[in-house]
């Protein structure tokens, strides 16, 4: 019998475990760190599954790839489908024309509908509103994947992996960069938040010329801001200036978050091949799946996919680096 033995549980390494598991295959996984938590960087993502939006800044493959992801997502664990909204502050209106250039998927809001999709916002004359877009909590999606597998019977390791397996798929982000020489890791940071005099539904994007950011409600009061995109490979700590950009986006969107209650500092590094683009490689006994970029939970769905139909069928997808495999 082939036993596939996925390495690391994060969002690529269970989306993968579960493509394979649901197509009928016998599946193993290793991570030395046990059940996902603040270990990994999947742990602090924002859970946008928002192609539309990302396609400003992405290549085409990100739209037409994550959109299959919402419906995969909803068929694993709780999905919000709200939409999306983009503002603007005035002097900013600018950057979400050229936004808008950059994208589609859309329609135009005015004050009036601003108000009526999130009367908690105060100020904005005009926004972008990405009706088919959704959100969801990551680290209920992990938990939901973990539990869904054990669950199936797949056996968890808290181990490294031994060496030697014969049918390994290695999905440890940076920490395969020794094997994925051209791996490198681009540094975000995220504050979660706690302000139950702010009811926000949706994921809101607010625009701005150094540095665009988002919040996502998480319910009960309770909000992530981030994302810095910093091409630095320092962890250790979040800057000033990248904490009071995200306390000033917030406040931007409505005064009552200077009162809000720090729940959580968050500092990872995603893993990013040159193009920003996820890559599959079968390096002898080994698959490879990595480079989620910031896109974790928008394309794991597509990588794990593309895992599935290169173990099982050798089908290979666009996914696939034939140049490095």
């Amino acid at each position: 019998m082939t036993v596939y033995s996925v390495i690391g549980a994060g969002v690529a390494g269970l989306a993968v475990a579960t493509e394979l598991t649901e197509r009928g295959a016998t599946v193993e996984i290793y991570d030395p760190a046990g059940p996902p938590g603040p270990h990994g960087c999947s742990w602090w993502a924002g859970g946008m599954l928002a192609p539309w939006c990302e396609y400003e800044n992405a290549e085409e493959p990100v739209l037409r790839l994550g959109q299959e992801a919402i419906g995969w997502w909803a068929a694993h664990t709780e999905v919000t489908r709200a939409g999306t909204l983009v503002l603007a502050n005035k002097r900013d209106l600018p950057d979400m024309r050229r936004f808008a250039r950059r994208t589609e998927g859309f329609v135009e809001v005015d004050r009036a509908r601003v108000a009526a999709l999130e009367p908690d916002l105060h100020g904005f004359g005009q926004g972008l509103f990405f009706e088919e877009e959704a959100h969801l909590d990551p680290r209920k999606a992990l938990q939901d994947l973990y539990r869904g597998l054990k669950d199936k019977g797949v056996t968890i390791h808290k181990r490294i992996a031994p060496a030697g397996l014969q049918n390994a798929i290695d999905c440890r982000g940076l920490s395969a960069r020794e094997y994925l020489y051209d791996l490198r890791g681009v540094k975000g940071e995220m504050l979660v938040i706690r302000c139950p005099d702010v009811e926000i539904t949706r994921p809101v994007r607010l625009l701005h010329p150094r540095m665009p950011l988002y919040i996502v409600p998480r319910g009960e009061g309770i909000y992530m801001l981030g994302a810095t995109m910093i091409e630095s490979e320092d962890s250790s700590r979040i800057t000033a200036r990248s904490m009071l950009e995200l306390l000033s986006a917030a406040y931007a969107l409505n005064p009552a978050f200077g009162e809000a209650e720090v729940l959580e500092i968050g500092v990872d590094l995603r893993p990013a091949f040159p193009d920003n683009l996820p890559r599959i490689r079968r390096l002898g006994h080994t698959i490879y799946a990595n480079g989620l970029y910031r896109h974790g939970y928008l394309l794991a769905p597509a990588l794990a996919r593309g895992v599935a139909e290169l173990a099982l069928h050798n089908t290979h997808s666009e996914m696939v680096d034939e140049d490095r495999a």
